[in-house]
């Protein structure tokens, strides 16, 4: 991973520190010689785009900007808190199925680190890198190859309890952030203006691919255990977790309905560890004419590994996701995939010095909640 970039400009000039550092590929490609590469790098530093082509199979540069968000930046349709402690569950005066599930999770604590370990974090910062390659909106029901040009990019996620988080992340010379101040979690782009998501502020689903075991097993606290299944040759217990209505009626806009929101977590029986983390989101877009609905289905599979100790939590340190999207309903049915391989760098814990500041929504959110706006 690259953290800094030489200055072309002027030759006795200190190289200036990324805020997101990117992989050398990426540098690479962002022009045939240092100068232009500066310069990509500047227009980048500015929020502004620096590669105009298009990517994942997108058409255009707002299309790539919308499937980056999907992939790069989902929430969770739960509020977990980070600062909620990891404490024994009680099994009884329960279903079998969430007794089980409760006691899988008690599990899962302690092969990451256990209850003094997890229960030690006040905030936390990782560094990353994604490799992401897309397929075209296919017609039919049939199986979608992902294909085309790789897109590389770097990321750096930063937590402090309770209830903030940021994110950046930067892909092919498109930015893309988002954050929680703790009160509204908002998103935003290079290209785009920033955006507000509706209903009580969320965590990333980023931090449920192996980062933040303790956020993890507070969700899955009130999940149930629903079977057995393999994954990687990997014998899990399945638990799943159903979004209540009145969670998702929150999450809803005048022009939107969610239907459902369906979260399962594959936790191996060899080691505890969570090795699977999948979601699946049903969203129905009511029509501005007519009666036809059309519907979107976005289903997320994460496969986690290469656990790896760090000041006595273990994280998951690599993985990959793949993304299907489903349009249909009113003579339209479409499928799309998107696959994103991650890695982590770098993770630390209880980083000093990490203000609340840091957090704070950008100013034009602010003007819209004033302005009784605000996003989906």
């Amino acid at each position: 991973m690259r953290n800094l970039c030489p200055n072309f400009d002027k030759e006795d000039a200190l190289d200036t520190v990324l805020e997101v550092p990117i992989p050398e590929e990426m540098f690479t490609n962002m022009g045939s010689n240092g100068a232009s590469r500066w310069a990509n790098m500047r227009a980048l530093m500015r929020a502004q785009s620096a590669d105009k082509s298009s990517h994942l199979q997108a058409k255009s540069d707002n299309e790539f900007i919308a499937l980056l968000k999907l992939v790069g930046s989902p929430l969770v349709p739960f509020q977990v808190h980070p600062d909620q402690p990891v404490t024994r569950p009680m099994i009884r005066d329960c279903s079998i199925e969430a007794s089980t599930a409760k006691y899988i999770v008690q599990q899962y604590v302690a092969a990451t680190g256990g209850p003094v370990a997890l229960n030690s974090v006040t905030s936390m910062y990782a560094v990353g890198q994604v490799k992401m390659a897309g397929s075209e909106m296919h017609e039919g029901n049939g199986s979608v190859q992902t294909g085309g040009k790789s897109e590389v990019g770097g990321f750096v996620l930063w937590q402090k309890n309770p209830d903030l988080w940021y994110l950046e992340l930067v892909v092919s010379g498109y930015k893309v952030s988002a954050g929680s101040d703790g009160k509204v979690a908002w998103n935003q782009s290079s290209s785009q203006p920033c955006h507000a998501n509706r209903g009580p502020p969320r965590p990333l689903r980023r931090f449920f691919q192996g980062l933040d075991p303790r956020c993890s097993a507070n969700l899955f606290l009130d999940a149930v255990c629903i079977g057995e299944k393999t994954v990687n040759s990997e014998e899990c217990f399945v638990l799943k977790l159903e979004t209540d209505a009145n969670i998702l009626k929150t999450q809803c806009s005048p022009n939107t309905e969610i239907l459902h929101h369906t979260i399962w977590g594959y936790f191996s029986q060899r080691t505890g560890l969570l090795v699977k983390f999948e979601d699946t989101k049903l969203v129905k877009m009511k029509p501005i004419k007519g009666n036809d609905s059309v519907y979107w289905e976005t289903s997320m599979e994460s496969v986690l590994g290469d656990y790896k100790y760090i000041e006595g939590i273990n994280i998951a340190h690599s993985g990959k996701t793949i993304t299907t999207l489903y349009r249909y309903g009113s003579s339209i049915n479409h499928k799309r995939k998107i696959e994103e391989n991650w890695r982590i760098e770098e993770v630390d814990f209880n980083i000093c010095g990490l203000s609340t500041d840091y957090f704070l929504p950008p100013a034009d959110l602010k003007r819209d909640q004033q302005e009784g706006g605000g996003g989906d």
